[in-house]
């Protein structure tokens, strides 16, 4: 699985611009503020329909201009796959494989498998649950197009539930049957979702582990502990104890919407008691557990992109990454970082083909 050559018109700040990759390493390099990662965040929309770092759709397209255009060229499995994907104001994205447009945006993913890492993924650590969750989601949909349903169909449940509770505030009533028929849903559903959550948890576990012992040599415990309120009662009965409650509050106090992952290193907490280093590496055997997980769900390797990775992290860490990167079990890699002999010292020592694009 390679990506061969991408083009981006009117794509945050670039007008039009093409790159032939190499199968292998592709460097970007150059100054803050070039467009370094926004290339990366290009490969990574033609891969999820949407941007890693900017959730406004709109807010992607270029200054002053009504629209823009990626436009992929893959191989994947010995054959040759096109991906467009484009988006003008006023009008709802398209995503196009081989000339025909998909229907919903969800049968795309995981066509293109890809990790990326980044210093926004400390977001991870310091932001609330739902981060946490989407992480979680991401991985399992990209190899689970069921579970990708069944979350779609159950936020979607979750979303009419909470209008339904607004309903009977502003007009000071009550109908338990209507709001029966949206928990039985949220129930099945919900129940779905926590099972496979867990079992994805169960096998994603020991592989994060041995990433964080081959990064940090062994030194700390790591855990990632599934936190659900399902683990406790079924949510047929959490929704009857929260009936006053979610009347009160207009919202759905309690589901698998409320799940979070807790981050702990020897027992505590890694947002309270990690050290920066200790953070880094978490974060960074989190995404390499994640690539092995993809891959071994996908059959294929997928695409990894490494955003600014070097600048934040000491030498020995980034010889522990190199190390671990320049494994055969690695397809395609795209890195970007604002030293190009650093860059191209680092890469030379892998022994692999690569490219550097200076921008």
């Amino acid at each position: 699985m390679f990506l061969k050559k991408i083009s981006l018109v009117n794509y945050k700040n670039f007008d039009s611009v093409s790159f032939e990759f190499d199968e292998k390493i592709n460097c970007f390099v150059g100054a803050n503020g070039v467009g370094k990662t926004n290339v990366l965040d290009a490969i990574y929309h033609l891969s999820f329909g949407k941007s890693y770092f900017n959730p406004v759709a709109t807010q992607n397209i270029r200054h002053g201009e009504s629209f823009f255009v990626l436009d992929g060229a893959y191989e994947k499995q010995g054959r040759a796959e096109r991906v467009i994907c484009s988006l003008k104001r006023g009008q709802k994205k398209v995503i196009k494989r081989n000339g025909k447009a998909y229907d919903k945006f969800s049968e795309h993913i995981g066509f293109i498998p890809l990790v990326i890492i980044s210093p926004a993924d400390r977001d991870l650590i310091i932001e609330g649950s739902e981060t946490r969750r989407k992480f979680i989601d991401s991985v399992i949909s990209q190899s689970n197009k069921e579970y990708l349903a069944q979350l779609i169909r159950y936020n979607r449940v979750l979303t009419q539930r909470n209008s339904l509770l607004k309903y009977f505030a502003l007009n000071n009533t009550f109908d338990r049957d209507t709001l029966l028929i949206y928990n039985q849903q949220m129930s099945e559903l919900g129940a779905n979702i926590f099972n496979t959550r867990k079992s994805f948890l169960t096998e994603f576990v020991p592989i994060f582990k041995e990433r964080y012992a081959s990064i940090s040599d062994s030194k700390e415990a790591v855990g990632l502990i599934y936190s659900s309120q399902l683990f406790e009662k079924g949510l047929d009965e959490l929704f009857e104890e929260s009936l006053n409650k979610d009347k009160a509050l207009q919202y759905t106090s309690v589901g698998v919407h409320k799940d979070d992952l807790n981050f702990e290193i020897e027992g505590h907490s890694v947002k309270k008691f990690g050290s920066q280093g200790q953070q880094k590496s978490f974060l960074i055997a989190l995404k390499m557990a994640q690539f092995d997980f993809i891959k071994e769900q996908a059959g294929v390797n997928p695409i990894l992109l490494l955003d600014d990775i070097f600048d934040k992290l000491d030498e020995h860490r980034v010889a522990q990454i190199i190390a671990l990167v320049n494994d055969e079990n690695f397809g395609q890699i795209f890195i970007s970082d604002t030293h190009a002999d650093r860059t191209e010292a680092v890469v030379k020592a892998t022994h692999q083909s690569y490219q550097i694009f200076k921008l």
